[in-house]
């Protein structure tokens, strides 16, 4: 007999990178494991999210493929917690699953894990954030609410997986300790469902072209792709490209592709003041999975230079393409890109190495390299917990 596991993390009404990891997750565990799915539907008041204008826009091509599941569970409870309990009755998991990323859904996941050791159901946490970003740098209740959410998560837990050693470390710095829980580590999977999804244009593309070109084949195109936020570090690669010297900037297109959220503008005030804004496509929303499949086919190299990061969405999409990827040297992303032959690590805000890095992208053809990421190293990891 399989074992029956639920898993339990965000759905598409509130569309992000957990939510689509949530899905791509229950489609891997499928195929040895008996899966269903709860999400929660509606993550917090709409006027909170930072996102809000496009709440319940269907922008991916993803689905559950048969998987049972239930969308979902409102933060306010009400009717939708108890259709999700009856869900979990009918469905009767074995193990229960929870997608940790931030406090938003703290209250639920609590209720859930108390629930499920009451009925004696081992209850794992799979960890992406200690904390949203975001929470974790507002001091006063939110951030301490969210750290005691998940100090008691992490009591009720039979088991925990972290995505690399990084992980881990960062856990224990913030007063987390794992001593006596079991814990098993696995990259985050590929994002390589973009591949079956016919590409399109944004709009955008045709609305402000660029008013300089190059010989078809000679340009180069630097992509920026995913939410504009203060830890990103989208500013050091403007000012990186707009220090570039005319002749190397009209070797290259930078695509900037992400909705801003905190407020954080300064990158795209900083473009608009740029010597080089003509050779500039920006894209300032969150785009469908059809425009996101066309800008990495298109694009040749993907940057990030975070500043911090446990993981990251748009770098998952281009391993899974094969793409070139340049990105500041941070724990994780340096583990998530180990034996990819495609990646140039450059130290951490060193804007003079990001900018010799885009000049060395400029003078080069277009590559790609052997596509990383297996979710089976994911799907074994689960096993491990659950021996």
């Amino acid at each position: 007999m399989r074992t029956r596991i639920c898993v339990v993390g965000p759905g598409f009404h509130f569309l992000g990178g957990v939510s689509v990891y949530t899905c791509t997750l229950v489609r891997a565990l499928r195929e040895d494991y008996v899966t269903s799915a709860l999400l929660i539907r509606r993550l917090l008041p709409r006027r909170l999210y930072p996102g809000a204008a496009r709440v319940g826009d269907r922008l991916t091509s993803l689905d559950y493929e048969g998987v049972p599941h239930f969308e979902g569970v409102d933060w306010w409870w009400g009717r939708s917690l108890v259709q999700a309990l009856g869900f979990l009755r009918r469905q009767r998991p074995e193990v229960l699953v929870l997608q940790w990323w931030t406090a938003a859904v703290g209250h639920t996941y609590l209720l859930l894990a108390l629930l499920a050791r009451l009925r004696r159901v081992p209850v794992l946490l799979e960890v992406h954030e200690v904390q949203d970003p975001g929470e974790a740098g507002k001091a006063g209740l939110l951030s301490r609410y969210g750290r005691l959410v998940l100090r008691a998560l992490l009591r009720l837990t039979s088991g925990v997986l972290l995505h690399h050693e990084a992980d881990r470390e960062a856990l224990e710095t913030a007063g987390f300790r794992l001593a006596g829980t079991r814990t098993a580590v696995a990259p985050h999977g590929p994002y390589d469902h973009l591949a079956a999804v016919a590409a399109t244009a944004p709009p955008e593309f045709a609305e402000d072209p660029l008013t300089v070109q190059v010989a078809e084949g000679e340009c180069r195109d630097v992509l920026s792709f995913g939410l504009i936020r203060p830890y990103k570090g989208l500013e050091d690669l403007v000012e990186a490209f707009s220090g570039l010297p005319r002749p190397v900037a009209e070797r290259l297109v930078l695509t900037v592709v992400g909705e801003t959220w905190e407020g954080w503008d300064e990158p795209l005030r900083l473009l608009a003041d740029s010597p080089h804004r003509d050779r500039v496509r920006v894209v300032n929303r969150y785009v469908s999975d059809a425009e996101a499949a066309f800008v990495f086919a298109e694009a040749d190299v993907l940057v990030l230079p975070y500043r911090r990061a446990s993981s990251s969405g748009p770098l998952h999409i281009a391993l899974a393409q094969g793409l070139e990827v340049v990105v500041y040297d941070l724990p994780a992303l340096r583990a998530v890109t180990s034996g990819y032959d495609g990646v140039r690590v450059v130290p951490g805000g060193d804007v003079a190495a990001l900018r010799a890095a885009l000049e060395r992208v400029a003078g080069q053809p277009r590559r790609r390299f052997e596509p990383a990421g297996d979710w089976r190293r994911t799907v074994e990891a689960y096993r491990e917990l659950l021996a």
